[in-house]
This record gives structure tokens, sequence and C-alpha cells, in this order.
């Protein structure tokens, strides 16, 4: 065996003599601590005279993160010890004439000034969110909802603003029985008149003195603050609020049964769909300097009245009248106007202009079809609609970026209203104008500090390869700055000129490159590979097209095969689904299932070739792939999956009866979709971690595609695999980690026992006792490799 892995290695690439004194890949190697490749660069930012670059590296054998430093211009990356990461530059922000710098070090704020550093606090707070106000007298940060100023001059920190939950005490109404109370007894009039004059010499003194903190503002005894946000003016305050009474609903629970007590120990978990829509959320806007607190509405939002499932609703409340549940349907009822929540979980949610005169914020309905940017009127005190993203599936969970153009009256946002994610800015009472168009994808917009250039991230050369872009913040042509294709991230440098790349390649963890942003060439700054890993023959996965036969055009996937082509005729095949739905696996990067990617490796050496398709739900090739799932999840992506075994069959001679499917997560849900509603289709099937049932699955995911289960019965009961249980035909693999709070143990358990009372035969289960959603320790990895491979072996006859 050894020498036929030797020979293969030799095809595969080189045929260098390295190649040959390279031990073969076996299970224990590829499933092992993933430290034996190397770790990925993380985190990169420039110092505060952009002469260096800052990144984190895990270290081996060790969930700790070192702070490690290069020169821009190129040298040996150093490891920073206690002493010299004390001494380090954080991530810094900078006033408008950058001749002061701000930044983060050890959850306390610092001051770069004239080359002095000064400490600003010293607490065992975590301070957060540095920047300088907009006349840059002074410093802003915050300590959770909390936000504080430092005045630079006077070298002084205070409270920008004391918020506090529940109502202003001294505004108080007095019942009828105080009032007469009042009326009878003088010495309670006295006793009330002193007080009142107490507090207001109190309150003049303040008002006159800059050097106390300020007084209390109240948010009322009825709400809990979420977020706040204060404009860099120090003006006013804007606060997000919910409920305090919102009632998260019943959670299930899962069960830890290896502990260090010896006890078997319970945990509780989210809510199932649609149990408990997620808490409605306002916005309050305080003027700090009259004291004055005003209700944002959001009744004004164009189409903020109108139920997108009206017709959804009164056919499942008509079911329910039939049935004779009156109450259910009922519950139904839509509000006469839709709640919202504030975006911040997908965008920046909040976003003050520099100079604090305008501010957006983004709102989506709870029942995600809407998305809307709003600015805020402060003269009348109300929101007023920006821009309007509707679906009639869901709105993408990516894509929601937007600030502020430097001129600050000027919007920018991303909005996939064209079928695909571009870049857009609008002037106050003037239409959008697009600043990007085409069928691929922007993100990740980053404004240059002189505000005439966006960078991006873009796959406008083809669907898997991604790069930097720029384009000019007044219009124009796109302009490619890097020519990876395997670009992970970029961080702009402060004087605008150069970026700090990650990139990355199919072998290769993501490394960091300094780049002009005029597209120069890169200089190279680290290879954080092991030999071990570097010099190893990979096969490099072949990006094919697989034509749809379900009228879905090109399907983009990864193929793994022999180095000599025709040698894959004849094998039987894998095809591999990959997880989360909308993800992209097929691109030119690094894969998040790197451990995956070698198996394939191992998988070819024994004899498949193996498939990996970006099957529609993925990611990075717009709305209408994006959405094509919605109220039917598990049909169109087994069309696809069918489409390439077709194309495996027909263009690699790959014998139909011996094709065999794994994946984790969704990619379980699907590996469980196509055993389940096409048997017959696929020799055996390994389903990891699977979904096997949607109403048990979370609210925000699932909600989103298939809408809740008392609205959308027929959606769930179409797309839950426990539906089709009756149809297993095929011998099926199901493992899953015992404490997974995402996909709960209990969604195996449950389809597992459906199984058991059908009389099924030729299914399995393997639990993991100390496993959640992503396994962590390679014993698990190992267990659950070298099952699916002998389940292969066995299965698919090789």
């Amino acid at each position: 065996m050894r020498s036929l892995v030797v020979a293969l290695f030799a095809a595969l690439g080189t045929g260098s003599a390295m190649a040959a004194t390279v031990e073969p890949l076996d299970m224990e190697k590829i499933m092992a601590n993933p430290d034996w490749i190397g770790q990925a660069v993380e985190k990169p930012y420039w110092s505060i005279d952009g002469q260096t670059i800052y990144y984190s590296l895990k270290r081996d054998g060790s969930p700790v993160r070192d702070l490690w430093r290069v020169s821009a211009s190129g040298g040996t990356p150093e490891r920073l010890d206690p002493a010299a990461v004390a001494a380090a530059d954080g991530q810094a922000v900078f006033d408008r004439e950058h001749r002061r710098a701000a930044f983060i070090r050890h959850g306390d704020v610092f001051l770069r000034e004239g080359g002095r550093t000064i400490q600003v606090t010293r607490t065992s707070d975590e301070e957060t969110a540095p920047r300088f106000s907009a006349d840059g007298r002074t410093l802003q940060y915050r300590v959770g909802n909390d936000w504080f100023v430092y005045d630079i001059a006077a070298a002084v920190a205070a409270p920008a603003v004391v918020l506090r939950a529940g109502d202003d005490p001294d505004e108080k109404a007095t019942d009828t029985l105080e009032d007469g109370q009042q009326a009878l007894f003088s010495t309670l009039r006295k006793l009330k008149a002193d007080k009142d004059a107490k507090r207001d010499a109190e309150r003049d003194l303040a008002a006159a003195d800059p050097g106390r903190a300020p007084r209390p503002l109240y948010v009322g005894k009825d709400l809990k603050i979420v977020d706040t946000e204060l404009s860099p003016d120090g003006r006013w305050m804007l606060v997000v609020t919910e409920a305090k009474d919102h009632d998260a609903g019943k959670t299930p629970k899962l069960t830890h049964y290896v502990t260090d007590s010896g006890y078997a120990e319970d945990e509780d978990v989210r809510p199932y769909v649609g149990r408990k829509d997620p808490a409605p959320q306002s916005l309050l806007l305080f003027d700090l300097g009259s004291r004055q607190r005003y209700a944002l509405k959001t009744d004004g939002l164009p189409g903020i009245g109108q139920d997108p499932l009206a017709a959804l609703r009164s056919q499942s409340a008509a079911a329910l009248r039939k049935a004779g549940k009156n109450d259910e349907a009922d519950a139904l009822k839509a509000p006469a106007v839709r709640p919202v929540i504030v975006n911040a979980d997908y965008s920046p949610g909040v976003v003050w202009s520099d100079d604090g005169r305008h501010v957006a914020v983004e709102l989506r309905a709870i029942d995600n079809k809407d998305r809307w940017i709003a600015s805020v009127d402060f003269a009348h005190h109300t929101l007023v609609s920006e821009h309007r993203l509707t679906d009639t599936a869901w709105i993408n969970w990516n894509f929601n970026d937007f600030g502020w153009l430097k001129d600050s009256g000027t919007l920018w946002y991303l909005s996939e209203e064209s079928g695909y994610s571009q870049l857009y800015m609008r002037k106050a009472g003037a239409s959008a104008k697009a600043l990007t168009s085409g069928r691929f994808e922007v993100s990740h917009p980053v404004l240059s500090d002189d505000g005439r250039w966006f960078y991006l991230r873009s796959n406008r050369t083809a669907p898997y390869s991604y790069d930097v872009y720029r384009v000019a913040a007044a219009g124009g042509d796109m302009q490619r700055v890097t020519h990876y294709e395997g670009m992970d991230d970029f961080v702009l440098s402060p004087d605008g000129r150069q970026l700090a790349v990650l990139h990355s390649t199919s072998y290769m963890p993501s490394q960091l490159a300094a780049a002009g942003v005029e597209g120069t060439a890169p200089r190279e700054l680290t290879d954080t590979r092991k030999a071990d890993f570097r010099t190893r023959e990979w096969i490099a996965p072949k990006i094919v097209e697989v034509p749809s036969a379900h009228g879905a055009g090109t399907i983009w996937a990864k193929f793994y095969r022999p180095a000599d082509a025709a040698q894959a005729s004849g094998r039987p095949a894998v095809i591999f689904v990959h997880g989360a739905g909308y993800l992209q696996n097929v691109h030119l990067s690094y894969p998040a299932y790197f451990r995956e990617q070698m198996f394939h490796n191992l998988l070819v050496q024994r004899g498949y070739v193996v498939l990996d398709l970006d099957y529609r739900a993925s990611e990075g090739y717009g709305r209408a792939w994006r959405t094509a799932i919605y109220r039917n999840m598990g049909h169109p992506e087994l069309d696809d999956l069918l489409d390439g075994k077709a194309w495996l069959v027909k263009n690699q001679g790959v014998d139909p009866k011996r094709v065999g499917m794994y994946g984790g997560s969704y990619g379980g849900f699907m590996t469980l979709m196509s055993l389940l509603r096409a048997p017959g289709e696929f020799a055996a099937g390994a389903a990891l971690r699977p979904v096997t049932d949607w109403t048990t699955y979370n609210h925000e995911y699932t909600s989103n595609i298939l809408n809740d289960p008392q609205i959308d019965p027929e959606a769930y009961r179409t797309s839950s695999p426990i539906e089709y249980a009756d149809k297993l035909a095929d011998p099926l693999l199901i493992m899953h980690g015992l404490i997974d709070d995402n996909v709960l143990a209990s969604d195996s358990i449950r389809l597992y026992q459906r199984f058991i009372e059908l009389h099924k035969k030729n299914f399995w289960m393997s639990l993991y006792p100390m496993e959640r959603h992503g396994f962590v320790h390679a014993d698990s990895w190992y267990d659950e490799y070298r099952r699916i491979d002998e389940l292969f072996r066995e299965k698919l006859g090789q």
C-alpha cells in the first residue's frame, strides 16, 4: 500500500524526492489536532505609524492566541512576550488631522499624542469603542451601554450621560390621596416644599458646574436597555430598548453525561422556532443638553403596516377554525404595525456621521421580509426612511453594511435589490446611485479616511474567486487591487496607501501580505505552515461547472480525482455536502472544511473520486440562488445533488450504483433528504449532526426560510426529513454530539426512534458525549471519520 501511495504522490505533482520521503496520509494523521498543519494568521492591524503590522496566532497545543508583529516592508515576524505586549500599539482610531490616536489595550483606553502614550483609564471594566469627538477635544469610549468622555486638555474622564432603567423619581405623579394629604396638613406641605427647594438648588449648582457628573436620565420602568449610541458631538444619545417582561419561551435541555462532578448535569439551550418571537425593539432619542426624551416611532416606515404573510396566515387560521381551534386561529392575527428590531446582529445597527449631525439606523421586521435604513429628523424627532429593501422570501443575513460619506449628509449602503449585493449611495432627497453593478457580489466596504475610495471584497471575475477591488466614492469603474483569487480579509493602513491582506489557497491557511492600493505587487510577510504539511503533495481540487437539468443553470463544484484523469473512470464516488446552507465552499481560499478536504485526498488514494457542490442556498451566487429553498428546504438542493451524480456518471464514468454521500449540519440534513426522498440513488450516506425536524431548530434561521410553524405548517412538513422516514431503504449512518447546543442531539434520537417503529434496517447511530456542534477533540474526529470510511468501504465496494 505504501508504494502505491508514494507513486500516486509522484504522479500528482513534481515527482520530487521530497514527496517520496513524506509519510503517507492516514486517518490518524488527518484527524489529529490541526496544530500539525500550522496556524492561520488572525486579526491583523496596523501600528499607529503604519510601519508595522500586528496579528494573532494560536499557540500550538493551547487555545491561547499570541500577539505577533512584522515590518510592513518585510522581515522576520516576532512573537511578543508579555512585556512587549504591554508596550504594543492597539488597533487605533485617529482624529481628523491624524495628530492623535486612541486604542484599547488590556481593556483600558490609551491615547497617543506627539509621541507620548497616555493611559486614559485603569479599571477592572472592559472599555471599548474609543473615538474622537467631532471637534477633536474629547475622546469618547464605552463600558457596556455606558458612555464616557475624556477631556484631553483637562485630562479628566466623566460619564457622557448616566442612563438608568426605571422612571424618573422627580417626575412621579401624585394620586388623589396624596393630594388630599397635602391639602390637609401644612407640615406635609412644608416638608415637600423643602425637599423641592433642595432639589432645585442642587440642579442649579449642577447646571452651573461643568465639573460635575450629569444627573441621571431614565428610560422608563417597563423597558430594558439593549444598546446606546452617543453622537460624536456629544449632544444626542440614541437608545435601543425592548420590553423588560418579554418571555423568551420554554427552552429545551441537553444533558452532559461526562462531567467533572461525576453527576449528569443539565443545560438550558435556545427555544424552538415559533415558540416565542424575538422581543420587539423601540428607539428613544435623548437630547442631552435639554434632557428631553423622544420616542422615535416606526409606524411611518413604508410598508410597515402591510402583512407579507397575510395569505398564509389566513389559510392556516381557516384550517384551525375548521378543526375547532379558535383560540389558536385568533393568535395568528397580524399586528396593525409589524414589530421591528435594530439589525445589529447583521449590520452596524446605528451609525453616526463624523460630525454628529446625522444618524442612520438599520431596522428589520421581525418576519424579516423588510429592511429599512432610516435617518433621524432631529427637529421633529421622527424617523425618515432612506431605503427600504423588501424580499418575499427573506432579507439576507449578509450584505447589510451602511454608513456616511465624509461630507456626512450622503448615505452609503449595500443592497441585494438587483439580485446581487451591490454598493449604493444616496444624498438626502435624491435618488440612489449604484456605485457597483453586475452579476457578482461585493461586501465588506471600507471608506478611505480621505473619503475618496471604497475598498471592497468581490468575486467579480468568477463566483469562486475573491479579491480586493476599489471604486471611487464619486462613482466610476471598479479597479482590481489584488490578484490572489483567494483573498480572505484586508485592513487599510493609516495613511491609506497600503493594505494588510489575508489570503489563502486550498492548502494554505490565511497568510499576511502588504499590498499597495494602486495594485502594486504585494510583499509576502508570513508562511506559518509546518514543514510536514507544506511539503506534501495535495490534490488540487478542480473547479467544474455541473449543468442543471432542473432549470438552475450552472452548479459550481470542486472535483477531486487522480492526477491521471483517465483513472477516474469506473471508480466509485463520494459526494460531500457542505453545512450551514448559506455557505460557499467552492472557492480558492483555505476551506473551513480543511479536515474533510484531507479526507477527500485519502478517498482518492483509496480509489474514489469526490464531488463537492455549492447547491442552491449556497452563498456567493446572488439572491435567487439563496432563496430557491424558500418554504421548500431540501428539494432544489436534492435536484442539484442528483445533477452532480449524473455529471459524475456521464463525464467521469462513475458507476451509478456506487455513489455515496456525507455531510454535517445542513449537509447532514441534505444527506437524510437525499436518501429518504431519492431511495436507491445513493449506495450509502453518513449524516453528521443533522437537522431531522425543522420544528425543533432555532427561530432566527428557520423562521426566515420556512416562516413560523403556526403560520406555515406545510413548509415544515415538506422540509423535514422525519416526515419521509418511511422511505429509508439505503444504508445510513447518523452521528451527533450529545452536548450539541445548535442542532440538538434529540433531532437524531427522535429520527432513530422513528426508524425503530417503522422496522427499518441498515441504520446506525454514534453519539459523542463531549462534543458540541463543531467537534473539537481529535479522538472524536478520528472515530467519526473512521466510521464514515468503513461505511464507504463496505457499501461502495472499494
